[in-house]
């Protein structure tokens, strides 16, 4: 019977680059700390298949069944109805009836929120969701959203994603009164393109604490705890950043092998990958804007990667995350429109 103290969170089993066998064992860890009773969504055979390789005697996980997934390549609108069955929509809906208070996947990004946004509906006063979280090591506490889920936003947008990064960057973060950026072409007043420039003047009649432009290079420097940009911008600075973070590693390991004993390499080059890979060090990140906790996280996860999102989604319940985004965007869009 499922515990009723005990969080309770559902997970996609048939989501990420090595799935079944990737989310079984980390729901395992996860349900070894005590954190969480998991409910383990996905396809019967492949996933039984996963947990007798492991001994879950005691421990509170549930299997719920589930049939197919959506992948990377499929339009997550028509998917969503070709395959109402589909692992990310099972999960989904348990949190949706209350028999999860958090789902978590490392598949589809766009299956993922299409979920979210079909099943558990978005927080009033905010058009579309959005995705981000810190993903930069020199600046582990900055906030960037979004990352790659709005192409094109329009300014109305970008000032929810800001009421809404700064709620998490206050609860989850720990900023007690995050500065806020939008990231343009220069710091200047007016600098920027037309979404910019509308932007940052409902942000100016907004309350929130918004510090102006912010440019690439304040990024590392963490000058907003905060930083708001459309997805195409932010989706370019994320692989930027990844990217980087593999180019120096080898660079390094190149320049450094010979001169360093070979644990000490390790140890460099893996501080190195975790510093320009935050979203994984996480866990993942949560689908900001959407009325319940759904937390996204990447494809190429491990074990300890999802275990980690399972903390995350703790904090995300503890904090009372969606209901405190809720009174947010409330009040922050009956400022603006007054």
């Amino acid at each position: 019977m499922p515990n009723t103290e005990l969080l309770k969170v559902s997970i996609d089993a048939m989501g990420g680059d090595n799935a079944p066998a990737v989310p079984v064992e980390g729901a395992i860890l996860a349900a070894k700390t005590g954190l969480a009773e998991i409910f383990i969504v996905g396809d019967k055979e492949p996933v039984e298949q996963e947990l007798t390789k492991h001994d879950t005697k005691d421990l509170p996980i549930h299997f719920v069944p589930s049939e197919g997934k959506i992948e990377d390549d499929e339009a997550p609108a028509l998917a969503l109805r070709q395959k109402p069955t589909a692992s990310i929509l099972v999960a989904t809906n348990l949190v949706k009836t209350g028999t999860a208070d958090a789902v978590i996947s490392m598949g589809s990004t766009g299956g993922t929120m299409a979920a979210a946004v079909v099943l558990l509906g978005t927080i009033k006063g905010i058009e579309r969701p959005a995705i981000g979280g810190p993903i930069i090591g020199a600046a582990p506490n900055q906030t960037i959203l979004d990352l790659g889920s709005n192409l094109d936003c329009k300014p109305s947008q970008l000032l929810g994603f800001g009421v809404l990064g700064t709620v998490f960057s206050k609860l989850l973060v720990g900023v007690e009164n995050p500065k806020l950026g939008l990231l343009s072409v220069g710091s200047e007043d007016g600098k920027g393109n037309i979404q910019a420039k509308e932007a940052s003047a409902l942000f100016r009649k907004s309350g929130l604490n918004f510090i102006g432009n912010v440019e690439g290079n304040d990024l590392v420097t963490g000058k907003a705890d905060v930083v708001v940009c459309d997805g195409f911008v932010g989706n370019v600075v994320l692989k930027l950043v990844e990217g980087l973070g593999k180019g120096l590693a080898g660079q390094l390991k190149t320049a450094l092998e010979g001169k360093l004993p070979d644990d000490h390499l390790d140890a460099l080059m893996q501080d190195l990958y975790k510093n320009n890979n935050v979203v994984d060090a996480r866990g993942g990140g949560p689908v900001f804007g959407v009325d319940g906790v759904s937390i996204i996280g990447h494809g190429s996860a491990s074990p300890g990667t999802i275990e980690r999102a399972v903390g995350l989604a703790k904090m995300c319940v503890d904090t009372n995350l969606i209901q405190e985004m809720n009174k947010e965007v409330s009040t922050v869009m009956s400022t603006v429109d007054d």
